[in-house]
């Protein structure tokens, strides 16, 4: 079992920035591939951005100029750094982890550790 704990999110003015953070621990050794998502109310989950251990890394177009994910393995932590935030951006984050090998690394199926998410609240 691995067990996420998401942190850094919080209120900022549109154009700010943010870094969120992700530790894992359990069985955190075997994990893989971690991704960033995102949830605004009324919307279908998105991907942002996804981390594998040896460092690939993969963006979603709509943010890959302005987040940037990356990963401590000695701290078991990944983080997602966020500029340039825009209201649009509002949403509950989540970060995801798994064990296997993801077809797709931004495809939400293929994740099976979940955090509990962390609120962003980007104001205009």
């Amino acid at each position: 079992q691995v067990e996420l704990v998401e942190s850094g999110g919080g209120s900022v003015q549109s154009g700010g920035s943010l870094t969120l953070s992700c530790e894992a621990s359990g069985r955190s050794y075997k994990v893989y591939c971690t991704a960033w998502f995102r949830q605004a109310p009324g919307k279908e989950r998105e991907a942002l951005a996804a981390i594998y251990t040896g460092g690939g890394s993969y963006y979603v177009d709509s943010v890959k100029d302005r987040f940037t994910i990356s990963r401590d393995d000695v701290k078991k932590i990944v983080t997602l750094q966020m500029n340039n935030l825009k209201p649009e951006d509002t949403a509950v984050y989540f970060c995801a982890a798994t064990e296997g090998y993801p077809a797709r690394a931004l495809a939400a199926k293929y994740y099976e550790y979940w955090g509990q998410g962390t609120q962003v609240t980007v104001s205009s």
